[in-house]
């Protein structure tokens, strides 16, 4: 039968030699045999009951406990090691969650625009302000669509909104070009713009419901820099497509 030194007992499990010492102190791993100068000396049992103990520290078991899973002489050795897997399972997935929730945090640090400033100005245009980006978080930062755009953003490149901010840019021209027809909000040419603008919205950034829709469009006629952008575009322009947006989503729910 083989017998250890607590030493080599602390160099095998990766302990210390004092908690060695705890463990036996209180009765958790007393050691199967002494030499008769009454040093400790640990046999193949105790080996394995150390393991049984480290695991169950491993989950976050307090020692109280774990003397009583050990100790409970009705449960037998296949059965620790069938609740062992069990808990393994679980604390798998449970770190797993962890990351998960790790990475979502991560995500929600990162500002959406992943650019230069130099670059910002360079795929926005001149007229673009760093101060929106800020202004943008505390307004929705709680909000489930803001998080969503962080998530999906967080890793575009400058390719990537430069083909995003071309497309925004050809919604832009056609809903001019059918405003500049004098077709109604409510016509089919229009609702079917501002869907397009809301799908756009849904691809790129966020899940961009008919009810947020609706509230983008009164957004872009209560907010004067919103305005001003479909206003320069075309005098009307902005009480129009938000008039379309409004009959898209009344068509949509209608439906």
């Amino acid at each position: 039968m083989s017998s250890y030194s607590v030493g080599q007992v602390a160099a095998i499990a990766k302990v210390t030699v004092r908690t060695l010492h705890h463990y036996d102190g209180i009765g958790l791993l007393s050691p199967g045999g002494r030499t008769p100068a009454g040093y400790r000396r640990y046999q193949d049992a105790d080996l394995d009951r150390l393991q049984q103990i480290l695991f169950y520290r491993e989950l976050g078991f307090p020692l109280e406990e774990i003397a009583a899973i050990l100790d409970d002489h009705s449960v037998s050795p296949s059965a620790h090691l069938r609740r062992q897997h069990q808990l393994i399972g679980e604390r798998i997935e449970h770190l797993q969650e962890l990351a998960t929730a790790v990475e979502r945090a991560m995500e929600a640090q990162k500002m959406g625009i992943q650019l230069t400033p130099e670059e910002k100005f360079e795929v926005f245009g001149a007229e673009y302000d760093e101060d929106w980006e800020a202004e943008a978080q505390d307004r929705w930062g709680g909000t489930e669509a803001w998080k969503q755009s962080q998530s999906r953003t967080g890793g575009y490149t400058k390719a990537d909104w430069e083909r995003i901010t071309a497309e925004m840019h050809e919604i832009n021209s056609r809903l001019v070009q059918v405003f500049g027809t004098g077709a109604a909000a409510d016509s089919t040419e229009a609702t079917d713009l501002a869907e397009v603008h809301r799908q756009h919205i849904t691809e790129h950034f966020y899940d961009c419901h008919f009810a947020i829709h609706r509230g983008l469009g009164e957004m872009y006629v209560a907010d004067p820099r919103f305005a001003a952008n479909y206003e320069k575009l075309a005098p009307g322009l902005a009480q129009w497509f938000r008039d379309a947006i409004i009959a898209n989503a009344d068509r949509a729910e209608a439906a």
